[in-house]
């Protein structure tokens, strides 16, 4: 019987996944394929082993580590879900409300426009300086933030020594208490069975060097959860040995946002370590799902708000037939076939799906014909009202869709105190 075989754009709409992700699982080695001719087809078998997540055969393969090292595995593993992480869950509800303000100090790397920084702000940390090359998300940076702000390529020597000099004149003789900062996951990038020899991992590496540099109390990164896949877990456990050879005890686990008042389903890999022998904390849920903030509560007052510049509330203006298709999407749907994660409809009553800017598609508005303004946006982040963002509108979507919710920020920051206190 002939084997029965599905394209790449078909397993995409069957999984309602981009097919720019269905690529990934293919490159990873999670969703078998075969090549006719100049085209990949998955065969029926390996598509329901898939979805089914069979554990793949014990084989002999060659991987290659985040350096373009070879290694042998004999049998290929998947990554660790959150169920099977080594977590110390702590409860940081008694703390939530006021904070109070404390002397623990925090730099942050690839801060963008702040997400990570001001949530670490609420907790009560402060800040000495933030670190990145964009322009208009520096602009935002040093609007809304009192402490030093450092443009540039961290992969400069001379911006990464301006970067130091400040953090120690800034410091004055006090200790660092944490290094906090997302670096670009897009290095990571797979082709066939290895990690890509992209330039782009020097930046995961450049965070890793200053962290040896400063050697803060604390270390914190944070990236999006795709990157536990990558090489079948073999980019997560690079990280882990790596941090732990230069004396960094580290836990890591996946959050949801929605889970700490963030009015968003936006999951994000967390790894927090030490190097002073204490306990790595990861914050315990605050809210149940059925408690979740919903897109209605962060931005229904917004629906009849006059257009506001100063505030980055500007809607878009379509023509009317657009405005039809946009009123026509269902909620949790996209626009567009085989673009999952942009146009897509927010829920009104749930929690939004995750804010992102993916190529100038955003999220549409759950009950207006338009997508959604930037400050509807931050308020789905979780930006308070007063955080005010810089640069023409595009570049303030890309600053929101890239940015860390605050409030999941905050409560990283209150179980990395509650650590301190224990």
């Amino acid at each position: 019987m002939e084997e029965s075989y599905y394209s790449i754009v078909e397993v995409a709409e069957h999984l309602n996944l981009s097919q720019k992700t269905v690529r990934r699982h293919i490159a990873s080695g999670e969703l078998h394929s075969t090549k006719i001719g100049n085209v990949y087809r998955i065969p029926k078998e390996a598509l329901e082993r898939f979805i089914n997540k069979e554990e793949p055969r014990k084989e002999d393969v060659i991987e290659y580590n985040l350096f373009g090292e070879a290694i042998r595995k004999t049998e290929a593993k998947r990554s660790k879900t959150s169920a099977g992480d080594k977590v110390n869950w702590i409860s940081v509800k008694d703390m939530w409300e006021k904070p109070s303000h404390t002397d623990l100090t925090f730099v942050d790397l690839f801060c963008g426009a702040g997400g990570l920084s001001k949530g670490l702000e609420m907790a009560g940390f402060e800040g000495v300086c933030g670190l990145d090359w964009f322009k208009e998300a520096g602009m935002t940076y040093r609007r809304n933030f009192h402490h030093k702000h450092v443009e540039g390529d961290i992969k400069q020597e001379d911006v990464k020594k301006l970067f130091y000099d400040t953090v120690k004149a800034e410091l004055n003789g006090r200790e660092l208490t944490v290094v906090a900062g997302g670096f670009p996951c897009q290095g990571f990038s797979m082709a066939g069975n290895r990690i890509v020899d992209d330039p782009r991992n020097s930046l995961y590496k450049e965070m890793l060097d200053i962290v040896t540099t400063l050697q803060p109390m604390y270390v914190v990164c944070e990236n999006v959860v795709g990157l536990r896949n990558m090489l079948h877990g073999g980019v997560e456990r690079k990280i882990i040995e790596d941090f732990e050879e230069a004396g960094y005890k580290m836990n890591v686990t996946t959050l949801r946002a929605a889970n700490y008042h963030v009015p968003q389903k936006r999951d994000r890999v967390i790894f927090i370590g030490n190097r002073i022998d204490a306990m790595n904390y990861h914050p315990e849920p605050i809210l149940a799902p059925a408690d979740y903030k919903t897109t209605a509560f962060a931005i229904a007052d917004l629906m009849n708000h006059p257009e506001d510049k100063a505030f980055n509330h500007v809607p878009t203006k379509h023509k009317p037939e657009m405005e039809a298709r946009l009123l026509a999407v269902p909620e949790g749907k996209s626009l567009y076939k085989g673009y999952s994660d942009a146009w897509k409809k927010c829920p009104w009553n749930e929690a939004s799906c995750t804010i992102k800017e993916n190529h100038g598609g955003v999220n549409i508005h759950p009950k207006l014909p338009r997508v959604l303004t930037a400050r509807e946006m931050a308020r789905i982040q979780s930006f308070p009202d007063s955080f005010i963002f810089e640069g023409p509108k595009n570049k303030q979507l890309v600053q929101l869709g890239n940015a860390v919710p605050p409030f999941l920020a905050k409560a990283i920051g209150l179980a990395i105190r509650k650590s301190l206190n224990k």
